[in-house]
């Protein structure tokens, strides 16, 4: 490394983020970039530490560790220290396709993986790759580089998310005429959709579209592949298709009360508050307001935060957060969940910080299990019945929750958001095509072969893998292109 003593010379610094005062009156996003010169400096804490854990994705007794899509973490470190900021971002495109995304949106396991992050707060590698990148931008280094020649193969990708955009940039740059498929009216996915605008600034995302556009890559939005075009009209298209849809079904809570108004899917919350801002500024009436609103968030992960930041910018009375698992402790569990694995501790994301501002405290209760919806006259939800649990193992050596009695209580609700994850993929699309399914509903495609039961047909992302990180799709996605145009052309030289 260029300053072999940097780890012991400079702290951990990390992008900072806008005053919650400020940021919840507007929906820009929430963090901005460091100065340059502090990039160096965490640049050069990046140790020469022999066996760098963070740059490969792997699973390490049981705990996921290290970088997925395999980033040359320690390469780009040591030319941001160097000053060599083009040469940084030629070896971060050398493996990601769309680090404007995953510089933004990605939780770093690589971060998790870093050496120096045994004893002393790891190197900022999320922040410096979206340095890198917006830098990249900034100084126009980063252009259309359409293919030199073109292949007489089509390929048609079901999906616009970034296992469907990083499996279309790959085989787009072998030549082959690829087109994208959307049933949204935007291009964009999980991407457009799924993440709120304070997270990925749709500008953010669209910039990237476009650039693939001029690159060649064929977008059709507005139409839903299994309804609006048969599977049997697409392969007979194409000389391959790949399925990369997403898992979008989400997991519902089947309790008394289920059927009341005001009770709603995170996705759908989010999709809709996103769409009708774009479209409108909010103006349009077409999304789930929570203004004035008692909101209570079913489920702790970051769809439930992206909930709470959301509920708090339209100014909802009050917001909470229930999860049914155990609050994470402080500090990592070394004996059960040593380094390198990601740390299984307690994280105080943008939307719980926000919600501490306005209410102040954390808005997550946890060890909590909903029973049932009450509601009013007019059918609209107007309380929950919850109940305290604790895990205990059953006769199959299970952790299951069990109630604890005498802890019954009810909480008042205007909006539920239920944000509890997803079970795989909506079942028209797999089933017109009669693909096999794995026992968790996914399409089954072996890791890495991306192929399904049906000759010629592909699937990667979430749709094959279940729900999962945008950096796994990329992989995914960069995995899946490989394979299709080995299968095209009996050979490949896609990384």
């Amino acid at each position: 490394m260029g300053k072999p003593t940097g780890f012991l010379e400079f702290n951990r610094k990390t992008n900072p983020s806008r005053p919650a005062r400020e940021r919840l009156d507007d929906w820009r996003e929430v963090y901005i970039l460091r100065e340059d010169q502090q990039s160096v400096k965490q640049g050069a804490r990046c140790m020469d530490c022999g066996v760098p854990f963070c740059h490969q994705g792997t699973i390490i007794e049981g705990g996921a560790t290290g970088c997925p899509i395999d980033n040359l973490i320690p390469e780009w470190n040591d030319l941001i220290f160097r000053g060599r900021w083009k040469e940084a971002l030629d070896r971060l495109h050398h493996t990601n396709n769309f680090p404007e995304f995953t510089g933004r949106v990605c939780p770093a396991p690589c971060e998790a993986g870093c050496v120096l992050g045994i004893n002393e707060p790891p190197v900022s590698i999320h922040d410096n790759e979206r340095t890198i990148i917006d830098k990249g931008f900034e100084n126009g280094w980063v252009i259309p580089e359409p293919p030199e020649e073109r292949t007489d193969k089509k390929v048609a990708i079901v999906g616009s998310g970034p296992a469907g955009l990083a499996c279309a940039a790959q085989l787009n740059r072998a030549g082959h005429q690829v087109t994208v498929y959307e049933r949204d009216d935007r291009i964009g996915g999980l991407l457009m959709y799924g993440i709120p605008t304070m997270k990925l600034d749709k500008d953010v995302v669209q910039r990237r579209i476009d650039l693939l556009a001029a690159e060649g890559i064929d977008f059709r939005p507005g139409v839903d592949v299994g309804k609006d075009l048969s599977a049997e009209e697409l392969k007979g298209q194409c000389d391959a298709v790949v399925l990369a849809c997403g898992a979008t079904k989400p997991r519902d809570l089947h309790i008394e009360g289920r059927d009341l108004k005001n009770i709603h899917f995170a996705m759908d919350f989010l999709r809709a508050n996103t769409k009708s801002l774009l479209d409108s500024e909010l103006t349009d009436g077409k999304h789930i307001s929570a203004r004035g609103k008692k909101v209570v968030v079913i489920g702790g992960g970051d769809t439930g935060t992206d909930c709470v930041g959301t509920a708090l910018r339209h100014k909802a009375a009050y917001v909470s957060q229930l999860e049914i698992l155990p609050k994470p402790g402080a500090e990592r569990d070394n004996e059960n969940n040593p380094w390198p694995q990601w740390p299984q501790t307690l994280k105080v994301d943008y939307g719980q910080k926000e919600a501490i501002y306005v209410q102040g405290k954390d808005p997550r209760d946890y060890l909590i299990m909903t029973k049932k919806f009450a509601g009013d006259e007019a059918g609209y939800v107007r309380s929950l019945h919850i109940v305290s649990v604790q895990w205990d193992k059953d006769e199959q050596g299970r952790f299951i929750p069990r109630e604890v009695p005498g802890t019954e209580k009810v909480i008042e609700a205007d909006l539920v958001l239920l944000a509890m994850g997803f079970l795989g993929p909506e079942d028209y699309l797999p089933d017109q095509f009669s693909l096999e399914r794995d026992p968790r509903s996914n399409i089954r495609a072996e890791h890495e072969k991306y192929s399904t039961s049906i000759e010629g047909v592909f699937a990667a992302g979430d749709v094959r893998r279940g729900q999962s990180l945008v950096v796994w799709a990329i992989n995914e996605g960069r995995g899946c292109a490989r394979e299709v145009d080995k299968y095209l052309m009996g050979e490949t030289y896609l990384r």
